[in-house]
């Protein structure tokens, strides 16, 4: 039996490296992308089942040939997950143009890019699964997210378009609001006094994020937050 493909855009050593496991693990081939090619391959070796594709989501062309890429040596991908997400944390005095332009392309255009790249052959199907990666900031600008909340509530706005648009084909698109601060090395390292219950755990949030993919077409999630039990909301 064919296997389902998962493209997973944004994938790092946090949610990306987490949701590849869980795909994989659920039985799915799983093209990973990202910039950085060796980390790629280190992930490769570690996880059976994906594939690395090397390309940057700020470069239209480049994700669009990392897709066509996927259809051409994996097939038509089932289950899209976009993890990019990337901003400056500063109030609007201090936000550059650079920064702020930089934190759309990033989390909405490089969604919007890679979501038109693999509508066509889900409509074929009349079936598919496209998630994004969210965040609070997505319904809370903060005074230091200027860059950042506008970035993901410019996503989420996106996701809902699509979700709408995209439903009565059979096609499931989520967003997954993370509440809190993940479980990486170098959020530890900033934040040394913070007890184990503090973090979310990217292998958590991943089981998540497959769970509201595989759900039945009779009670579809669009929204979906995650924090920890601990966390203050």
């Amino acid at each position: 039996m064919t296997k389902k493909i998962c493209a997973i855009v944004g994938v790092g050593p946090g949610n990306g490296a987490a949701l590849s496991r869980a795909f994989a693990g659920a039985d799915y081939d799983v093209a990973m992308i990202a910039r950085n090619t060796e980390t790629l391959a280190e992930f490769e070796r570690q996880i059976p089942g994906t594939r690395g594709v090397t390309a940057d989501v700020t470069d239209p062309q480049a994700l669009r040939d990392a897709f066509e890429r996927i259809d051409k040596e994996m097939g038509a991908v089932d289950a899209l997950i976009y993890n990019a997400g990337s901003g400056s944390f500063a109030n609007v005095e201090e936000t550059s143009l650079e920064e702020f332009e930089r934190a759309w392309r990033v989390n909405s255009l490089g969604f919007l890019i890679a979501a038109k790249a693999v509508i066509p052959a889900m409509k074929s199907k009349g079936a598919g699964a496209i998630v994004a990666i969210g965040a609070t900031a997505s319904i809370r600008g903060r005074a230091q997210t200027t860059a950042f909340a506008s970035a993901k509530a410019a996503q989420r706005s996106l996701a809902q378009s699509l979700a709408r648009y995209l439903g009565p084909e059979g096609i499931h698109v989520g967003y997954i609001i993370i509440d809190g601060v993940i479980d990486l090395k170098r959020t530890r390292e900033m934040m040394p006094d913070k007890p184990d219950s503090f973090f979310l755990q990217p292998d958590d949030i991943a089981k998540s994020v497959l769970a509201v993919v595989e759900q039945p077409k009779s009670a579809w999630t669009f929204e979906w937050d995650v924090r920890p039990y601990a966390e203050s909301w």
